[in-house]
């Protein structure tokens, strides 16, 4: 499976440490994925910063590569304020390029899953589904620590 990782533009700098883990672990998101399934990152960029210009044209630089899936980085759902972006970047996608897509990496970190269960920042509106987006990466409490 060949996989393209976006990521918030707020943690541009950040070298994937936790959703490099996570693949080699098939934790989190990547759990929908089977241990003998070669996971293969064909592609690893930011959205390009609110409202995420990058994300109208990188999945076609992808494709180039092969991309079989985009995964939008846990990042963009532990970051404050979560993107509000999210459903609008999959619904592009998966439109325009006939992609699936995938909100989440790696697991949500537990000081990040107290803090936003806390100050209510997944509670769902209209518009988007939290709930939805956060289920694939919530993970037990043990899993959630470890990637503290």
């Amino acid at each position: 499976m060949k996989i393209g990782i976006i990521i918030c533009d707020r943690y541009r700098n950040c070298a994937g440490g936790k959703c490099f883990k996570a693949i080699k672990n098939r934790e989190g998101a990547f759990s929908i994925y089977s241990k003998n399934e070669p996971l293969d990152v064909v592609g690893y960029t930011t959205c390009g910063g609110c409202p995420g210009g990058n994300v109208e044209y990188v999945p076609e630089e992808m494709m180039k590569n092969g991309v079989e899936v985009i995964h939008f980085a846990t990042g963009t759902i532990v970051g404050y304020p979560p993107c509000p972006y999210l459903n609008d970047f999959k619904n592009l996608i998966r439109e325009k390029y006939g992609l699936k897509v995938i909100i989440g990496t790696h697991p949500i970190p537990q000081k990040y899953y107290e803090l936003h269960s806390k100050i209510g920042s997944w509670e769902s509106s209209e518009s988007l589904v939290w709930e939805d987006f956060i289920q694939p990466t919530i993970a037990d409490e043990e899993t959630r620590i470890a990637y503290n």
